[in-house]
């Protein structure tokens, strides 16, 4: 793939991202010093209003320039390709669904705090977004088969691969030994701490109410999935 066959939204899908990551990291670097200043539930609401409008503006311009540059592959005809998306889609959201399990920390409604976690998902991988995130991008990478999907999945894998770095830095910062004897139990790496035997899977912590509720909502977006397309397709980005 040259440079020539890049259009120009190729270069503006990556300084969205680019402007997403420096805003999103930049925040969370920023918590502790932030909260001091205008307290937890405040800091939130910045967050949420300078973080949510972004991403907004990166899925409506995804969604808008899917087809654009290159057809690098096109599969969409073959048979089983669209269910083990849409499978390795509601996966995906498996792990990235973790972050949403304190709503009402999330909605500023409890403070805000951050937690250190070793329970559920975090014995299969310590960064189950970042893991979400891989799988989210490889399913829709697949599907689409467009140098602009390449683009934007690699932007946004570069930029969680760094939020796994970043997060355990800050954690380090705030928990010490704490932290290290968790990192010392758990992996990066999808099952890799429990096939070195340092963790062990306990099925009943995932019986939770938020894992019916991810597969309610992963349902409802498959059913939603072209009304959504069509609404993103209305707003002229």
């Amino acid at each position: 793939m040259s440079l020539v066959s890049l259009t120009t939204s190729h270069f503006i899908m990556l300084g969205l991202l680019f402007v997403f990551a420096v805003a999103h990291s930049g925040l969370a670097a920023l918590r502790s010093r932030g909260e001091k200043l205008i307290g937890a539930r405040l800091y939130r609401v910045l967050f949420a209003l300078v973080s949510l409008p972004l991403a907004v503006v990166l899925i409506v311009y995804f969604f808008n320039h899917r087809y654009d540059g290159l057809q690098l592959w096109q599969l969409q005809g073959v048979p089983g390709i669209q269910p083990l998306v849409w499978i390795l889609s509601a996966i995906s959201f498996i792990f990235l669904y973790p972050a949403t399990f304190n709503l009402l920390e999330i909605a500023a409604v409890q403070k805000p705090e951050v937690h250190l976690y070793e329970t559920g998902i975090i014995r299969i991988t310590r960064h189950p977004q970042m893991v979400g995130q891989i799988i989210w991008c490889v399913a829709h990478t697949l599907w689409l088969g467009t140098s602009f999907t390449l683009v934007t999945s690699l932007g946004l894998v570069l930029h969680h691969l760094f939020g796994v770095w970043h997060g355990d830095r800050r954690l380090l910062a705030r928990y010490g030994e704490a932290f290290e004897k968790v990192k010392d139990r758990t992996s990066v790496i999808p099952f890799l701490a429990i096939f070195q035997g340092r963790q062990s899977l306990q099925w009943a912590e995932f019986l939770r109410p938020a894992y019916l509720g991810i597969t309610v909502f992963v349902l409802l977006l498959w059913w939603a999935h072209p009304l959504l397309m069509r609404a993103t397709a209305s707003v002229n980005l």
